[in-house]
Parts: C-alpha cells; structure tokens; sequence
C-alpha cells in the first residue's frame, strides 16, 4: 500500500511539471492554434447544426405526408362515412380501412373524431413485427460507436434551443375546423416528429381529423452526419498539422531570434549571428539577415568609433608634446629671436589643435545627424549652386574662385539630408580652394549619366591646383591624413574633410573618389577631381 501510495505521488508530480512545448507556449504559437481550430469548429458545428439538409429533409416529408394524407383522406371520407344531411364517422370502418392500407412503415396515421378522441392507430393494428438481433451481453456495456454519440450529441444540442411549430392540441383543433396543418412537433417521447393534419369531409362537413406522422428524420440525418465524421477527422487532422507547422516554422524561429537579441544583450557581443535562421527563404530567413545585417552596422559603427578615438589621441597627443616641450624649453631661453620661435611653434600648434577639435566635433555632429536618417527628396543642382554662390559673396581677393557650371540638369533629385551632403561639398571645395593659386578657379558642376543599375546624379569639384600624386589617390580619404604642398600654412587642415565626406556619401548610398586632370606633357597634372555619384530618384 505504501509503495502503491509513493508512485502515485510521483506520477502526480510528474504529471504537474509536465510543460507543452516551447513552441507552444508562444502566444503567436497559441494563436495559430486557436485560429485554425476556430475555423474547424465552426465548419463542424454549421455542418452539424445548422444544415439546410434538415430544412429540404422537412418539407419533403411533409410534401409526402400531405400526399398519403389526401389518398387516405378521400378513402376514408368515402368508405368509413355515413348519414345526410349529418354525416358521421364510423369508427370500426375506419379502422378496417387503416388496418387494410399499405402504409409505409416509418409513417404513423392516426384518425380522430372532431372531439379528439383517437378512433384508429396504424401502429396498433398493423400486424407487422419488427425482428432484430440482440446484442451480445458483453457488447451491452460497451459504448456506442463515435459517430453515432457525436451525432448525438448534434441532435440534444439542436434539440435544446428547437421550437416546436405547434403542439398536439393545437393541430387537432386547427384540423377540425377544416384547415391543413402541417410542420413540426414534439413526439410522446419528447423527439422531433414531422406531422400532417388533415379534416376528413363528408361533402363540406368535417367528421373527423387525419394525422399523420413521421419521426425517421433525425435517423436519417444522423446517417447523413455519420458519413460526414471522416471528412472532419481528416479536417481536424490537417488543422493540426498545419497549426504545427506553422508555429513550428514561424512561432519557434521568432523566440529563437528573440533569445539570440537577449544573449547579444546580456553578453555585451556586438555582431548576431543566426546561421540557421539565414538560410530560409522566406520572411523569417530576410528577417534573420536585416537582424544580422543591423547589428554588422552597429558592431562597424562601434569598431569606427574605436579606430576614430585611438586616431584622435594619436593626433592630439603630437601637438601637446610639441607644446609641452616648447613650454618647458621656453623657460630655459633668454634670447628673444628663439623664444619667438618657440612661441610661434605654440601658436601653430594650439591653433591645429583647435581645428582638429572643431573638425571632430563637426564629424561628431554629421554622423549624428546621419543616423538619424530623415532622408527627403533633394534637388542637388539647386543645393551646389547656392552653395557657390556663397563662397561667391564671401570670397577674398587671395582666394581661388567658386564658379558654378551651369545650367544644372532638371532632374538631378537624389534622396538625401540637405545638412550633410552640404557638408560633404563645402569641405570638398574648401580642399580644392586650398590647392588652387591665388587667382585661380574652383569649378563645380553636376550631371545626369545612365548606368546598367539606373540613373545617377555625378557632381565634380575640380581645381587648377598641382594635382594628387597616384599613389595617394585613395589615401587622402584616409582620417588624419594630409598631404599639403610645400608653403602651406601648418596646421590649417586636419585631414578629416574627405574622411567626413566618404563617409557621408557612403551612408547615403554614393561613391565618391579623386583623379588627376592630365596634362599634355608625361605625368603632367592640370590639376584634381574630386567626384561624387549618388542614386537619383525614378
């Protein structure tokens, strides 16, 4: 008893840390569930219940009744009457005639006289006896088959909220007073019986009520219902897959994208990486790689910053040992003409280091206001060719010129941010204007050109200065990089401004690189070309 005792208990404690599936308890899982086998059950219950094989069924029945009943009708009128001018009904002729009629065995007619007492009953004189097998005692206590309870069960239900259209009472008083009754009523068993009642006429005078009854209807539904059970296992069974399947392939891989955010989260990593979730080729695998995608730019992002931050203490770090050194050495000198060099090197110093915070700063606010996004149709012609005609109004006269190459195409729309791709021309004519001779020429200009990809938008920004060496085309877009030509003002560029421009115009989906303009002579350079090509609209 104890040991009997003890593994009940076990089996209940496993039986309560029993948990559905992890795809289960999802709550897109549990809808996909719910949904589909909504859908089933309301099919099942409308096939069940609500069938318009009843209605037709019906009316059949009372069309076949209403026929039996106007034969018999006329026969007993004609047979079992008597009397002029007060004909009456004989009650021993009547149920000669019933008992001599071949009826058929499902309909049960009964003859009343006008004050409702029942005169003849064809299941009492019918001489028929209905012979069926037994069942075997053991078969007894077993169940009826599925279909038969699930059928039912159908019928207690419809039976529940079923009104009857009239009772008996009031179908013999509405027959005897010469009218056709017809529809459905409650049996002596309390089951639903189709009935037809009729007057039986002796020329106009009614002499008693003929009624008959059919209660085969449900038998026959339930067989209709019971041919229809495996079409609703084959239902419920594709339901049931489909909602496995479903939540399989949908509701699992979602949690799995979840807890792969939460590990990425907790961890401190910076790059997720969904393997299996890629290889999909649907919503989930595109999901998985914009997931994928995402966190590669952020992790690129964060190892920028990084790369951003070590470059900037390397490059403060020189003018501050510079200053650090000539402020220490200063003190030590007496002689005015070295202390003025000393003093003019600090000056030079504190003023590239005061470009270079403003430059980073700037950088800073660009990539930002990047992030940020906020993109919006932006016509690049207009945007060049007011900003020239602000270098144009703010000019020196040492200073090259900004001259816009008009006319600009009509078309040249690119999604954009107006402050950024503004930032990124401004620092592209500023470089050229700090290559250009004095009384030179910074030309800007913009064109339409058609690619295999589609149509974009090429800006070029072009100097007469000495060119860029070959080998350092790629370089000066390098951060912190500068390669000034001899006589150029120490520390008056940082080399962050074609840095900043790539990665403006990188952000915004464009390329931008440099060439030299060729000279007639063998490595002659007319000067540089900084372009940028960005992806139009339409």
């Amino acid at each position: 008893m104890a040991s009997g005792i003890a593994i009940t208990k076990s089996s209940l404690f496993h039986l309560r840390h029993l948990r559905p599936p992890r795809w289960l308890r999802s709550r897109i899982g549990r809808l996909i569930f719910l949904g589909n086998f909504a859908g089933l059950a309301i099919l099942v219950a409308g096939a069940l219940l609500l069938t318009e094989m009843r209605a037709q069924l019906i009316q059949a029945k009372i069309d076949s009744l209403t026929i039996q009943g106007e034969v018999v009708g006329n026969v007993l009128a004609e047979t079992a009457t008597v009397g002029d001018p007060e004909p009456q009904l004989l009650d021993q002729r009547a149920r000669a005639v019933l008992q001599r009629l071949l009826l058929p065995t499902a309909t049960r007619v009964r003859v009343y006289t006008i004050d409702g007492d029942l005169v003849a009953d064809s299941s009492v004189l019918s001489d028929r006896i209905i012979e069926r097998e037994l069942p075997d005692i053991a078969a007894r206590q077993e169940q009826p088959p599925l279909a038969q309870r699930l059928g039912q069960a159908a019928e207690n239900v419809s039976l529940a909220f079923w009104r009857p259209d009239f009772n008996r009472v009031e179908e013999h008083q509405r027959a005897a007073a010469g009218e056709r009754v017809a529809g459905q009523r409650r049996g002596e068993n309390n089951e639903r019986v189709v009935s037809v009642s009729l007057p039986i006429q002796r020329v106009q005078a009614v002499v008693g009520v003929l009624t008959l009854e059919a209660g085969d209807v449900e038998a026959i539904l339930w067989r209709e219902r019971a041919a229809m059970i495996p079409f609703f296992f084959a239902a419920l069974f594709v339901a049931l897959a489909t909602s496995a399947l479903l939540a399989l392939t949908i509701a699992a891989p979602l949690r799995r994208l979840a807890a792969a955010a939460d590990s990425l989260r907790r961890t401190g990593a910076t790059r997720l990486s969904l393997p299996t979730e890629r290889k999909r080729r649907d919503e989930i695998g595109e999901l998985a790689q914009s997931l994928e995608r995402m966190t590669g730019a952020l992790a690129d992002r964060i190892d920028g910053n990084e790369r951003f931050a070590a470059d900037v203490m390397h490059e403060i770090k020189n003018p501050l040992t510079s200053i650090r050194s000539a402020v220490e050495t200063i003190s030590n000198v007496r002689d005015d003409e070295p202390r003025k060099k000393l003093l003019s090197i600090i000056q030079a110093d504190v003023r590239r280091l005061d470009r270079m915070i403003t430059d980073i700063a700037r950088a800073s606010f660009l990539e930002a206001e990047t992030a940020r996004g906020g993109v919006a149709p932006l016509d690049l012609g207009r945007l060049l060719a007011d900003i020239a005609e602000t270098y144009a109004m703010t000019r020196r006269e040492s200073e090259a010129a900004v001259m816009f190459k008009a006319p600009a195409p009509a078309d040249a729309i690119v999604m954009g941010q107006d402050g950024p791709l503004g930032q990124v021309f401004r620092n592209l004519i500023d470089n050229a204007k700090s290559f250009s001779p004095a009384g030179g020429v910074v030309t800007v200009s913009v064109a339409m050109e058609r690619r295999r990809e589609g149509k974009v938008v090429r800006a070029e920004v072009t100097d007469q200065g000495p060119g860029i060496r070959p080998e350092h085309l790629e370089n000066i877009f390098t951060r912190f990089y500068t390669d000034r030509p001899q006589g150029a003002a120490f520390g008056s560029n940082s080399g962050l401004g074609l840095s900043i421009a790539r990665q403006i115009v990188e952000s915004h989906k464009g390329r931008i690189w440099a060439e030299n303009i060729p000279g007639v002579a063998h490595e002659q350079r007319l000067g540089a070309r900084l372009i940028v090509e960005l992806p139009a609209v339409g």
